[in-house]
């Protein structure tokens, strides 16, 4: 009995020092682990940003030296979406930067900078899932006008001796297509975890021990 009324005794103890503790001390303790998931968010975007520029760069190089017209209208169109996407980054990037050093309250601002990546990620998913339909039909739009205007691509020919008739070809890309739209569904929600999802959770977590 008596092991118990230490425990009892000494829980109080804690609880009472717990709560003699302000919101201020709180926050002082809580600002090393949110810089920490802050720069986490920056080195993800970084990332992204070296990946985005490193695509522009590669998908302008094809755009140029293709002999193919589908080609190069192909990875001009991406090119410019890459650099769309780049400028989303970095603005990204330097809203965090603005936040994270903001003089507003700590929570205030791991508010602001969740629900900014939280937007960024959810679009992110759409606009990713949108472009696998968008990609093949016009990808193969190109492709029946590089045919139609005598432009035929080697590779696709070879592709399509293949298969002995129109019906089989059909079956082929609609089966490629689901299995392609099920690959990159799941990549992208492993990606996308990976690079901010389990930060957005950390976040989450500092923003809720605030609110305690």
């Amino acid at each position: 009995m008596e092991l118990d009324a230490f425990k009892t005794h000494l829980k109080l103890k804690i609880d009472e020092a717990r709560g003699q503790k302000s919101a201020s001390d709180i926050a002082t303790l809580l600002t090393k682990k949110t810089q920490s998931v802050i720069h986490k968010l920056k080195k993800s975007l970084w990332l992204e940003i070296i990946c985005c520029i490193v695509f522009i760069l590669l998908f302008s190089y094809v755009a140029i030296v293709s002999k193919y017209p589908s080609l190069r209208i192909y990875f001009s169109i991406f090119a410019v979406f890459s650099v769309f996407f780049l400028l989303v980054l970095t603005y990204l990037l330097k809203r965090i930067h603005q936040l994270g050093n903001a003089s507003m309250p700590i929570k205030q601002n791991l508010i602001a900078i969740h629900t900014i990546i939280k937007d960024f990620v959810k679009r992110y998913f759409q606009f990713t899932m949108s472009l696998i339909p968008i990609c093949f039909i016009f990808s193969g739009y190109l492709g029946y006008q590089d045919a139609t205007n005598g432009n035929d691509i080697e590779e696709l020919d070879k592709f399509n001796s293949l298969f002995k008739n129109n019906t089989r070809v059909i079956i082929f890309l609609s089966v490629y297509m689901v299995l392609l739209t099920v690959g990159i569904y799941y990549f992208t929600k492993w990606y996308i975890k990976k690079l901010y999802g389990k930060y957005l959770e950390q976040l989450q977590t500092c923003i809720d021990e605030l609110e305690q």
